[in-house]
Order: structure tokens, then C-alpha cells, then sequence
């Protein structure tokens, strides 16, 4: 998704969401938080939802993993605020995923983030079995 949504703009959407402190060290020289430091801010909020998931616990030899990452600004993110990093998933296909977050600082949103995690074994990418699927169905995005 390369354009943001109105709807993603909103915390009501995201079934999830968690607070991260920003550091000092986050911000670039127009004091405002870089861009890697944005990036590890949603990568903070992603684990914190995976663990709300229970994806620590998949089959012997299974594992996921990240395949695409894409962030898109919308406004300027300041220390000393803190990023409430809010998510939910928005695509569930047949061995992939994507988990859909959005950053709010003083209730505006910041920035979104779209990850692509993939299910794999030792002969590549496999199919969603029915209890991931179940589970990851449960925290769908709501797009009103």
C-alpha cells in the first residue's frame, strides 16, 4: 500500500496497541525523530503485538518471516512524546500476512507501517494451517 487510507488514521481501527518512549538519541538535526528511529519504534510495536498473538509458539521447523517492510510519513514525531504504536492485520493470504500499524503522538497520527511476514519451513514459504489463521483472523484492521 503506498498511500495511506483516512480510516488508518484513526486508533479505533487497530484491534492493539502499546506505548513506546521515544530517546533523545531518535532525533535528527531539525529535532525530529529519524527515520530508522520510526522504523524501530513500529518494529517495538510489531513484537509486542506478535507476542499478544502467541507467534513465539509455531510447529517444529516452522517459523515466519519479514518480507517487506514500508513506512509512510505523515506528520513531523517529536521527543520527549511518546509513540503509541497501534495494530492489526489487513491481509491474510495463503502464506503470508500483512500486520498494518500507525503511530500517534498526542492522538495525531504519525506515520504508518505495512509488514509482510511470511510462513515458512525448511522447503520455503507454506500454507497458513487453520489455528494461525483463526488466531490472526481475530485481529483484523477494522476499515470503517
Amino acid at each position: 500500500m503506498s498511500k495511506y487510507e483516512n480510516w488508518q488514521l484513526s486508533k479505533a481501527s487497530y484491534p492493539f496497541s502499546t506505548i513506546t518512549q521515544t530517546r533523545f538519541g531518535d532525533m535528527d538535526l531539525l529535532g525530529h525523530i529519524n527515520n530508522v528511529a520510526m522504523a524501530g519504534l513500529f518494529e517495538n510495536g510489531r513484537v509486542r503485538f506478535n507476542h499478544s498473538l502467541g507467534m513465539a509458539h509455531l510447529g517444529e521447523g516452522e517459523r515466519w518471516l519479514i518480507a517487506a517492510v514500508q513506512i509512510n510519513y505523515i506528520r513531523e514525531a517529536h521527543f520527549p512524546d511518546d509513540a503509541e504504536i497501534c495494530s492489526g492485520i489487513s491481509r491474510i493470504g495463503n502464506s503470508s500476512w500483512d500486520i498494518l500499524s500507525a503511530a500517534f503522538q498526542k492522538d495525531k497520527c504519525v506515520a504508518t507501517c505495512t509488514t509482510t511476514l511470511v510462513q515458512t519451513d525448511k522447503q520455503g514459504s507454506k500454507p497458513i494451517g487453520a489455528d494461525l489463521r483463526a488466531g490472526l483472523e481475530k485481529y483484523m484492521v477494522g476499515k470503517d
